[in-house]
C-alpha cells in the first residue's frame, strides 16, 4: 500500500501548466544536507544537524517538502531534541501568480499557511504564526547550496527577529 501511495504522490517533474513559474521552488528539487541554528529569546543559540528533501508531487502542480532536525541518524540519540519532521506543501496559483504554502510540524503542533513568491533570485513566502507576521525565505540559492532563514515580526511592529536559520547544501 505504501509503496503505491508514493508512487501516486511523488511526480517526474513539473506539469506543464506551471511553466516559468516551476523554477520558483523547482530548483530545490532533491535532498540537503547541513545544519539548522536556532534562536531563542533569552537563551543560547543551538546547532543541530538537518536534513531536507523536495519532489513535485500531485501531478507536478505541487512542491513538497520534508524538514528533519536532528537528521534521522541522530534522532532518538541520548540528549537529542525532539526537533523538527514536518511537511510542506506549495500549490502555485495561476490567478494571483503565487504559490499557496501550507507547513505542518506534528512534532510541534504547528500549522501556518503562507503566500510564496520568486523575488530576483530569492523566494519569500510570508504568513501568520499564532496571529504574529511571519517572514520565511530562501536565500543564497545556487545548484548546490541555499540559505533558509526564519523571521519573525516583533511587537513594536517594526524589528523582524531571526528565529530560526538553515544552512543546507545539496546531499
Amino acid at each position: 500500500m505504501v509503496p503505491s501511495f508514493l508512487e501516486a504522490l511523488a511526480s517526474p517533474g513539473p506539469h506543464p501548466l506551471l511553466a516559468g513559474h516551476a523554477d520558483t521552488y523547482g530548483r530545490l528539487i532533491g535532498s540537503w544536507r547541513g545544519e539548522v541554528h536556532d534562536f531563542p529569546v533569552g537563551k543560547p543559540s543551538t546547532v543541530h544537524s538537518a536534513e531536507v528533501h523536495f519532489c513535485w508531487s500531485l501531478e507536478g502542480r505541487a512542491v513538497q517538502d520534508l524538514w528533519i532536525s536532528p537528521a534521522r541518524p541522530e534522532r532518538g540519540l541520548p540528549g537529542a531534541p525532539a526537533g523538527r519532521y514536518g511537511t510542506t506543501l506549495r500549490v502555485f496559483r495561476p490567478a494571483t501568480q503565487d504559490w499557496q504554502v501550507t507547513w505542518i510540524s506534528p512534532t510541534r503542533g504547528v500549522r501556518c499557511e503562507l503566500v510564496g513568491q520568486r523575488v530576483g533570485e530569492r523566494v519569500v513566502q510570508v504568513g501568520l504564526r499564532d496571529e504574529r507576521p511571519i517572514r520565511w525565505n530562501f536565500e543564497e540559492i545556487t545548484r548546490e547550496r541555499f540559505l533558509w532563514q526564519g523571521h519573525v515580526l516583533e511587537p513594536d511592529g517594526v524589528t523582524w527577529r531571526l528565529e530560526s536559520e538553515f544552512r543546507m547544501q545539496r546531499a
